[in-house]
């Protein structure tokens, strides 16, 4: 006999399976969120769901629909008041709750995880979780049918599996949870059985015997289905368990900037017409800055003047007519994630209030790097470290923001090296058509500096000691625009230009010096009080290992008088047109005198014209054929030399040697100024543009790395090199010397092998 107690106890299970199940998504999804708000509000729409529905077991069924949905409205409302409270959301819970109605779905894929608990991004899973809970309570509960009652719940779960996609560990344990809770449900008693009868009781005994044996054979069935199909369907699931989930945030546009914001740097010309407009009024703080320390610009190489930087854009892709943002925005809650401070850089809090006068567009000013913001709804790129606001600036908004300001170690600065390869590509990347005196003028400084700090000070020197600041410049960086402005008369308008051209212009210089740049747009202001038009600049930074990026001010200074280009560079042409060669030093005083030649019968004394013609031009064959070999020979025994003869250091040189002078033959060469790293770098995109190599294949890419490896430790440590590395040394550059030519034109190819290039600087 059943006891009372026993009942209540047994009538509770499946309730409480019920809310297992559907508040086990809200763990799932919860491992994506910032902190565990969201979790606890699944967690109470599915307990409140469930028990409105036992509540009202005895009320019609048409009539609980009403009444769980009239609980849910107040539930939402309060999670929507709570997640705003303490999100730091403006606007009053109306608002609030009409722009999550609206926007609920969009964000919630576009948010940035972690996500935050926001109105917009609670919405959806506390709705869709209190949906479920009703839709499974009043089928399992009211109906009897447990394993239709689980389906909504199960959907629900998928759903979250499938919004997590790739942004989160594998739920192992969540999903034997749920499949553990489920099994509780389905072992409790139905009613019928928890009354305690036998459904067989007066049936006679032999269909009693009958039904049983029915019954038994049914389960016996059902337990042969269930094991083969999981002996045939668990490897196939199995295999998937390490496979990649689709993300469903590939479908959903991020927010994106307006035209304006995607190249804000054509405002610059346009503010410096109207300085004396009022974009914004800012407030500084700066709570961990030790006592009497004044707030300066961070970037090491600028002007000292005490101010603080307010970045606007950071512009990184150029295409040789504009510079883009190119960033992908991600809707972000009040903290936005951490980044990894450079290592030899330190970290100082800077916090500001700002508010907006009549600046416009989208993008959102704040000091480099936003760590925390309230008071505006904001989109955040986390590679650049710029926001946006998705609904655009207005006239009066106010907003509060965090950064962690880097400060790099200015000791460090002279020695260190920049980066290379695939990571910071697109930073390097010089787009096609580069005007020749701007290359020239690019090689000139980086022949003359060979540490990159001491290449980015010298563009940053010559453009402040060569050019002048005009407000009334013409906008424009594409390369037409920046020779102008480089190497234009000074009486017909070049040679002058606002920061747009002599950030334009750095940024391009640099990259043709192998540093990697970009350009930012933004204030440079004391700090305090409003932001002006005529504040408003554009300056370049360089990227360092270890020190991150550090921004360059190539403006001239104040009062400075600039010097004429022409004084230290000179864009001649590298050979001399035909109509700049050498005049004969002295010129004949008379004509000489035609000579008549005698007339002499053919087959006489004298040789007939074609067999003068023919003798002529087979000795001519003869001694460029005989020099041809020549230099071949010589080729080739400069090549044995360097990769046989000699101790295993000189062999390791000359295989090194190989692969710069294939690289000059290539029409490719590199400064001898430049590390052997950054060779290797040069060598590998040779081989990518030309298309004569796939990196990696034993020839463009880790080889060319081993063999650098090798030269320097030759450099560093003589007489440690050993026959076998020597021998590695000469299979690599042979393998990518080769492989070079292969891509080059058939008659090119011809030539290659006799170019007295490489014996003239052998003999250096």
């Amino acid at each position: 006999m059943v006891t009372g107690a026993a009942r209540v106890l047994r009538a509770g299970v499946l309730p409480l399976a019920l809310i297992g199940l559907t508040a086990l998504a809200g763990v799932v999804l919860g491992r994506v969120y910032a902190g565990g708000l969201l979790t606890w509000l699944v967690v109470g729409a599915a307990a409140g769901s469930v028990l409105v529905s036992v509540a009202a077991r005895r009320l019609p069924s048409w009539l609980v629909a009403p009444v769980s949905v009239a609980a849910m409205a107040g539930w939402t409302l309060w999670s929507l008041r709570l997640a705003a409270t303490r999100a730091d959301v403006p606007g009053g819970l109306l608002e609030v709750t009409a722009d999550a109605a609206r926007n609920g779905i969009p964000r919630l894929l576009t948010a940035m995880i972690p996500v935050e608990p926001t109105p917009d991004t609670v919405l959806v899973p506390v709705v869709a979780a209190w949906l479920a809970g009703l839709a499974g309570a009043e089928v399992a509960l009211r109906t009897g049918r447990v394993l239709l009652g689980y389906l909504p719940a199960a959907g629900l779960y998928a759903a979250a599996l499938y919004v997590v996609g790739p942004n989160a560990e594998p739920a192992v344990g969540s999903t034997v949870a749920f499949v553990a809770v489920a099994a509780v449900g389905l072992a409790t008693p139905t009613r019928a059985a928890a009354s305690g009868g036998d459904p067989t009781a007066d049936l006679t005994p032999r269909v009693r015997a009958a039904v049983r044996l029915r019954l038994a054979a049914s389960a016996a069935l059902g337990v042969a289905l269930v094991v083969g199909s999981v002996a045939l369907l668990g490897p196939v699931v199995a295999g998937q368990v390490d496979g990649r989930p689709v993300d469903p945030r590939r479908y959903v546009e991020p927010p994106q900037v307006q035209t304006l914001d995607e190249n804000p740097l054509i405002r610059i010309s346009g503010w410096a017409l109207h300085p004396e407009q009022k974009l914004l009024d800012v407030s500084t703080e700066r709570p961990d800055a030790p006592p009497g320390d004044a707030p300066r610009d961070a970037d090491p190489a600028a002007d000292t003047s005490p101010g603080v930087r307010i970045r606007l854009a950071v512009l990184s892709d150029y295409d040789g007519v504009t510079w883009r943002v190119g960033a992908t925005y991600r809707n972000a809650g009040r903290i936005l994630p951490a980044a990894t401070a450079a290592r030899d850089s330190t970290v100082r809090t800077v916090r500001q209030r700002i508010s907006v006068a009549e600046l416009t567009g989208r993008l959102l000013p704040a000091v480099a790097t936003p760590r925390e913001v309230s008071g505006a709804r904001v989109a955040y790129d986390p590679a650049s470290g710029t926001l946006i606001r998705p609904e655009g600036l207005t006239p009066g908004l106010r907003y509060t923001v965090t950064s962690a300001e880097e400060r790099p170690d200015l000791n460090l600065l002279a020695t260190a090296n920049v980066p290379a390869g695939g990571e910071v590509a697109r930073v390097l990347r010089v787009a096609d058509g580069v005007p020749d005196p701007m290359r020239r003028l690019a090689g000139q400084l980086a022949e003359e500096n060979g540490a990159p700090f001491a290449r980015a000070s010298a563009i940053e020197q010559f453009l402040a000691e060569h050019y002048r600041v005009v407000a009334d410049a013409p906008s424009g960086h594409a390369y037409p625009n920046l020779g102008f402005f480089l190497f234009g008369p000074r009486n017909g308008g070049g040679q002058e230009g606002t920061s747009e051209q002599f950030a334009a212009a750095f940024a391009v210089l640099g990259r043709l010096c192998g540093l990697p740049t970009r350009v930012v747009v933004g204030f440079r202001t004391s700090g305090q009080g409003p932001v002006l038009a005529g504040d408003a600049y554009a300056w370049p930074e360089v990227l360092f290992d270890g020190l991150g990026w550090v921004s360059f001010d190539p403006l001239p200074r104040p009062n400075d008088e600039p010097r004429p280009v022409e004084e230290d560079f000179r864009p001649t042409p590298e050979d001399p047109p035909p109509s700049e060669a050498p005049a004969p030093t002295a010129e004949p005083t008379a004509s000489p005198e035609p000579v008549t030649a005698a007339d002499v019968p053919p087959g006489r004394d004298g040789v007939s014209t074609p067999v003068l013609v023919a003798a002529g031009s087979g000795g001519l064959l003869l001694v460029v054929g005989a020099f041809l070999l020549t230099l071949l020979a010589m080729r080739r025994s400069l090549t044995r030399g360097r990769l046989v003869r000699g101790d295993p250091g000189q062999r390791i040189a000359g295989a090194w040697r190989e692969v710069t002078d294939a690289l000059r033959l290539a029409g490719r060469p590199v400064g001898d100024d430049l590390a052997a790293t950054e060779v290797a770098g040069h060598a590998r995109q040779a081989l990518t543009d030309t298309g004569a190599g796939r990196l990696g294949d034993g020839t463009g890419g880790p080889a060319v790395d081993e063999l650098a490896a090798l030269l320097n430790r030759v450099g560093f440590a003589p007489g440690a090199a050993t026959a076998d590395q020597a021998a590695r040394a000469a299979e690599v550059a042979t393998a990518y010397v080769a492989t070079l030519r292969s891509a080059r034109p058939w008659w090119r190819r011809l030539l290659w092998s006799v170019h007295p290039a490489p014996l003239r600087r052998a003999r250096r």
